[in-house]
């Protein structure tokens, strides 16, 4: 899938500084970019969705222990 995106001056200059200092290409560190953040961010729903059913699990317990 093809998408265009609009980066400000700064951000593009500094992208093409980077990609020049990792010999690599402004493409791949930001599909490297999207990758982390996917993983970071499913990751992050993983631990909200446990944390929910602990609290449902364990409440009663934690709210007798106060």
């Amino acid at each position: 899938m093809a998408m265009n995106l609009r980066l400000r001056d700064d951000q593009q200059e500094a992208l093409k500084l980077r990609a020049e200092e990792e010999g690599t290409s402004m493409h791949a560190i930001l599909l490297r970019a999207v990758d982390d953040y996917l993983a970071r961010t499913a990751h992050q729903a993983i631990v909200r969705q446990t944390a929910k059913e602990q609290a449902a699990k364990w409440g009663e317990l934690m709210e007798r222990l106060k």
